[in-house]
């Protein structure tokens, strides 16, 4: 959400910025909203006025027994206290036309993010690790994990494509990595949290899921929504809340089951377990200082790549350009793992700054140390620490053996009692 004052003060420089981000010019048809709802506010509060005087002056006329001026009063008070319900519904109208259209604008992308249209515009920041040479042609993970106990064909069945079951060592092998990732995110000095995955509309909206993402999502019968990320119900702990300076940055962890309808992502990745439905992840929440959300960016990104070093993954840092990122992001790091069985990086996470943006819409904010009165919105902060699934399939691919096993990276023999590897069945 932004702020509207702050676009009446620079029109141009609120255009040029969204154009970074592939959006049309919107001031003027901001500004044109933003001036008949005070237009509306100043009529109101001069009827209000006026009003008043008016009924004083019914008592001041009918004491000095001027029975014309009194009724011509009344008949003034009359017409005003019949016109001001117009006036209040109508600059309820307006109010609500102009943070509707304030709602659906992206954020405004930090200076030092490239300018570019899509994923090719990127800019790679660093890699880790050298993929493995391999001494047989690797597979993908859709290919050879079936005997290790990854069924498509049994969730097909019970609830259609982009669903999986695991069983047996796969299973728990999942289970391993998030209980792992949690340890190290914990260590890392987030706060663990488990928290609910069904949330209410305005929960939705604060982090910028709704109402432009409605068709990604799952809905309940009774308008709850399934949570796409734990980011949803993390950040919006401190929704319509007044934080004390010194307890931030507040630093939050969860690992929770997401839901995502892909409605646009027909056609990508049908195969295995890249895009599903139904998903776990780690998620990573920051709600900070303004002054604090940059280093705090950094601390949350080196959190998600300690993971992917762990467990010797080799992985590259991109920094995303303006037509690339989230809609509440200002600025934002993916993360990308090595597929040896596709040949190339894919995503593994997506750590962003969304600044006051999301602060705005659920109204969250802290009071300044030393002061008693004055507020300002955090800045808050978003991260996967890693997508459970999505490592689960670098694990394989990186670490599957010509027979079909797979190794048992060293960081996870404790959470799989010692087990070294996986064997088909």
């Amino acid at each position: 959400m932004h702020d509207i004052r702050l676009i009446r003060d620079n029109p141009a420089a609120f255009d040029a910025a969204l154009a970074r981000r592939g959006a049309a010019p919107a001031t003027d048809a901001l500004l044109a909203l933003d001036e008949r709802r005070r237009a509306i506010a100043t009529e109101l509060q001069t009827a209000q006025t006026r009003r008043n005087e008016a009924s004083k002056a019914i008592g001041q006329a009918k004491a000095q027994k001027d029975e014309d001026k009194a009724a011509a009063l009344m008949a003034e008070v009359g017409a005003l206290k019949e016109r001001m319900p117009a006036l209040e519904s109508e600059g309820a109208e307006v109010e609500a036309e102009l943070a509707a259209a304030l709602a659906a604008l992206p954020n405004l992308a930090a200076d030092d993010v490239p300018d570019g249209a899509d994923e090719q515009d990127n800019v790679e920041q660093h890699r880790w690790g050298d993929p493995r040479s391999f001494e047989f042609e690797p597979r993908e993970h859709a290919d050879f994990a079936g005997p290790l106990g990854l069924d498509f064909e049994s969730a097909a069945a019970i609830s259609g494509a982009r669903f999986a079951v695991l069983k047996g060592g796969i299973a728990r092998l999942q289970r391993a990595l998030g209980a792992f990732m949690l340890d190290r995110q914990t260590e890392a000095g987030f706060t663990e949290v488990v928290p609910p995955l069904l949330v209410r509309d305005d929960a939705m909206f604060g982090t910028g899921q709704l109402p432009k993402f409605a068709d990604d999502l799952f809905r309940t019968t009774d308008g709850r929504w399934l949570i796409p990320t734990a980011e949803v119900s993390l950040t919006n702990l401190v929704r319509e809340q007044i934080l004390a300076e010194p307890a931030l940055p507040m630093k939050l962890t969860a690992l929770t089951q997401c839901f995502r309808s892909e409605a646009g992502a027909a056609g990508r990745d049908t195969r295995g377990l890249i895009r599903q439905h139904q998903f776990e992840k780690v998620e990573l929440v920051a709600i900070t200082t303004p002054e604090q959300s940059e280093a705090v960016h950094e601390e949350m990104t080196r959190a998600a790549e300690a993971i992917l070093e762990a467990l010797l993954l080799p992985y590259r840092r991109v920094l995303l350009c303006t037509g690339d990122m989230g809609f509440s992001a200002r600025k934002t790091y993916d993360l990308e793992v090595w597929l040896p069985g596709q040949g190339r990086y894919r995503e593994i996470s997506s750590i962003s700054n969304c600044g006051e943006f999301q602060a705005r819409r659920m109204n969250a904010r802290f009071r300044p140390a030393g002061e008693s009165k004055g507020t300002r919105f955090v800045h808050t902060l978003n991260g996967s620490g890693l997508a459970v699934g999505r490592t689960l399939v670098a694990v394989l691919e990186n670490y599957q053996q010509a027979d079909g096993s797979v190794t048992i990276p060293d960081v996870l023999r404790p959470y799989m009692g010692g087990l070294s590897e996986l064997r088909p069945a």
